[in-house]
C-alpha cells in the first residue's frame, strides 16, 4: 500500500509545527505515530472538520475523505494505534 497521502500529511504537519516551535514527528517512532493519530482524530471532530460551519458540504466531504485516507495509511503501518471519535 502506498503511503503518499500520509507522507504529505506528516510533511505538512511538520511545516506547521516548525512555525510554532514544535518538535517534528516521524513515522519511524511509535510515540510520533500516536501523536499523528491524535492529530487526525482532532481534525475529524465536527467543529474542526467543518471549520465551525464555515466550509461547504463539498469541502467538508473532501477534507473527510483525505483524512480517512491518511488514517487508513497510518493504520496499515501501525494497527495498534488508538483513534478517538
Amino acid at each position: 500500500m502506498s503511503i503518499a497521502n500520509l507522507e504529505a500529511y506528516v510533511d505538512n504537519l511538520n511545516r506547521w509545527g516548525a512555525i510554532f516551535g514544535s518538535r517534528p514527528v516521524s513515522l519511524l517512532n511509535a510515540k510520533d505515530r500516536q501523536r499523528i493519530a491524535d492529530n487526525i482524530s482532532g481534525q475529524l471532530s465536527p467543529e474542526n472538520l467543518t471549520c465551525d460551519g464555515e466550509l461547504s458540504r463539498g469541502e467538508v466531504q473532501n477534507k473527510y475523505r483525505m483524512l480517512m485516507r491518511v488514517r487508513q495509511e497510518l493504520e496499515s503501518i501501525d494497527p495498534q494505534l488508538e483513534f478517538y471519535e
